[in-house]
């Protein structure tokens, strides 16, 4: 249990320095994950831990990880490689100081949480998937397959095939390049928020999942105010005042183009919402390629290329009610958003939250929150697998 205590004190506080003997990267950082077996046994101690937890299989998992993370400082030593080491859950960005490369050691989710440190897009991130599924595993067996594996998809190397494919990378090689990330952007009454990019998805719902999310739905034009015409500035509410109470049944729920819209700001900039209607749904997943074979592809999404530019979004269990263009209003409740367009929701709800990357890292939504969530967000150097 005290094996990632130490691997952390030895290489992270003594800080290791070695010649980089023409090796392509001067310094690395290992994010290194905490298995469940580490967490339920500190449960365990205070008396806390589940009774059904199936511990011979929790720690055959944890000596996997174990064992591809010596193996992995093994393989940097041997090649004079400089490195420190730190817990996933310890990571900060000062840990980032004078690193050329990041290697997360564990999992997709390792991946997506060294990846949002990464929001500058400048140093590349390398994924070793620790305890890989082999071809017997994929095959489902009853009581004896362990489907709580990662899948590996962010992963470019495994604890498998590492001892060749670490050094090649190391030293120039491997399929480098780079994913489009969302950004997510949130104005409330006195601050604006730039949340940190988001490689998969983020899902943005009402924090209890039997609860309806309102929302008010649009995409954004940016405008010129000094163009005389039927816009005025509206302090942000990003509606026009005759569209701002309509309801399901309203007949002005039809998407149509505002034609005296006010003007929403997101960083100083004037925009102004189109085509916006209401929703009462279960929230809206909005995924990037990356992401799109996940949660977007098991919520009835389509798989894209995983290196398009684009973003792709769904509403969840769409509520469409009384309402004389049904088909219409539900060809939106997916789309695509291609790299230059800019979604726009205003929140209805009394609480929301919106989720990045899964249900580790959240933003708390209040009633009159705006959102503006794009593609500009820099993109991420991703090593891939090699297939």
């Amino acid at each position: 249990i005290l094996f990632l205590i130490l691997i952390i004190f030895e290489y992270h506080h003594h800080n290791i320095t070695m010649a980089s003997g023409g090796a392509f990267f001067r310094r690395l950082l290992v994010v290194i994950k905490q298995t469940a077996f580490e967490e339920y046994s500190q449960l365990k101690l205070r008396g806390q831990a589940p009774k059904a937890l199936r511990w011979k299989r929790l720690e055959s998992r944890y000596l996997s990880h174990t064992q591809c993370v010596e193996n992995l400082l093994a393989i940097l030593k041997a090649n004079n490689i400089a490195f420190s080491c730190v817990n996933r859950v310890e990571l900060d960005r000062q840990h980032l100081a004078d690193v050329d490369l990041v290697v997360a050691v564990g999992g997709d989710g390792t991946v997506l949480s060294a990846a949002h440190f990464l929001d500058h897009g400048t140093i590349p991130l390398l994924g070793i998937n620790s305890d890989p599924m082999s071809d017997e595993d994929k095959i489902v067996k009853k009581k004896k397959s362990d489907e709580r594996r990662s899948h590996g998809a962010l992963c470019a190397v495994t604890a498998a095939n590492m001892q060749t494919a670490v050094p090649q990378i190391l030293f120039g090689g491997g399929k480098l390049a780079t994913r489009a990330r969302i950004q997510c952007i949130v104005k409330s009454t006195f601050s604006e928020t730039r949340l940190v990019p988001a490689l998969n998805d983020l899902l943005i719902a009402n924090p209890s999942p039997a609860a309806v999310s309102r929302f008010r739905m649009g995409w954004l034009r940016e405008v010129d105010l000094d163009v005389k015409g039927g816009l005025r500035d509206g302090g942000g509410s990003g509606l026009t005042s005759a569209r701002a109470h309509s309801s399901l049944t309203d007949p002005q729920l039809l998407p149509r183009k505002n034609q005296d819209g006010t003007v929403t700001r997101f960083g100083g900039i004037p925009f102004d919402a189109e085509n916006s209607l209401n929703v009462w749904s279960s929230g809206m997943w909005v995924s990037t390629a990356t992401g799109s074979s996940a949660a977007m592809a098991a919520a009835g999404g389509k798989q894209m290329d995983i290196y398009s530019s684009d973003l792709q979004y769904l509403i969840r269990e769409h509520m469409i009610e009384n309402v004389p263009n049904k088909d219409e209003v539900r060809n939106l409740d997916k789309g695509m958003l291609k790299n230059d367009q800019h979604l726009h929701l205003r929140w209805s709800s009394q609480k929301g939250r919106i989720f990045i990357d899964g249900s580790h890292l959240m933003h708390n939504l209040e009633l009159g929150d705006e959102i503006l969530i794009d593609a500009k967000a820099p993109p991420l150097a991703l090593y891939s697998r090699i297939d």
